[in-house]
């Protein structure tokens, strides 16, 4: 599967997507003619980072997985990584603790917080998985985004959904925002069997989400603002807060909020009595 060189050798299927992604006209080296590969040459990126290139072939290799703080920041300087990859560069050069293979097993939410944000009546909440699974919701949330219940899964939806083309208006942005996400919580640990099935599914039914996941971005917004198309009133734009859940690695809670006053207060308002009017209804 395309995601098979990720957990072979992560870290040098890391480098080497970072690296593919420079322009080397930007960056001020010779042109010598037209390139095989797209990016720069590993003897290049090698003489930005002032490392040598035999020892930098054999790190994207997967032959030498213990490179020094030092040599990691000068590689990072050189791949321009922000603070979240550089994060993530740490990460997967770390020694790798003796574990053995787990099965998997579904991620729940700790019952006290599912109850907190299902009493939160005027404010959408929800808590996402280290796998982008939504794992709990209050009723507006699920009002404001189909998406948002519990038991559906983000990437999956993004990509394979139709209709979420119509719920984002800012599409793209969600889409490398979630790829960039997943990359950011589950860190070296692509071998989870839930995670490579679902990478596997994706990258076999989505061009997008293939081109998205070989670039390797990592990225984990913690706040900013979604825009969502809603079947019933129109455009609703809010602000978000992304928390991460203490003592459950990975798991992120979302609490959105409208603008005081503005259109889209008035309908997640509306949104609100719709949903506590479907509660109350018989089924």
């Amino acid at each position: 599967m395309p995601e098979h060189a990720d957990t072979e050798k992560p870290l040098g299927a890391f480098l080497r997507a970072r690296r593919e992604l420079l322009d080397p006209a930007e960056l001020g080296l010779p042109d010598y003619g037209p390139r095989r590969v797209p990016g720069l040459r590993r003897e290049e990126l090698a003489q930005l980072a002032g490392v040598s290139p035999h020892y930098y072939a054999r790190l994207e290799q997967g032959r030498d997985r213990n490179p020094s703080p030092v040599v990691l920041e000068a590689i990072a300087k050189a791949l321009q990584l922000d603070e979240d990859a550089l994060g993530h560069l740490r990460q997967l050069a770390a020694p790798a603790p003796r574990r053995r293979r787990r099965a998997y097993r579904p991620e729940k939410v700790r019952a006290g917080l599912a109850e907190l944000i299902a009493s939160w009546t005027d404010q959408p909440a929800v808590v996402i998985g280290r796998h982008r699974d939504v794992l709990a919701a209050n009723d507006l949330a699920a009002a404001l985004n189909p998406g948002f219940t519990p038991g559906r899964n983000l990437l999956h939806d993004v990509f394979l959904d139709p209709a979420a083309r119509d719920i984002y208006l800012d599409w793209s942005v969600i889409a490398h925002g979630a790829v960039a996400g997943v990359r950011s919580t589950v860190g070296s640990e692509l071998d989870d069997p839930h995670l490579t099935d679902l990478i596997g599914e994706l990258s076999l039914k989505s061009e997008e989400f293939r081109a998205m996941w070989a670039r390797h971005d990592v990225a984990e917004r913690t706040d900013g603002v979604k825009r969502f198309n809603n079947p019933l009133v129109g455009e609703v734009v809010v602000n978000f807060q992304a928390l991460a859940v203490t003592g459950a690695v990975g798991q992120i809670l979302y609490i959105f909020s409208a603008e005081p006053g503005s259109a889209s207060a008035q309908s997640l308002s509306l949104l609100a009595g719709i949903a506590a009017t479907a509660k109350r209804r018989p089924s």
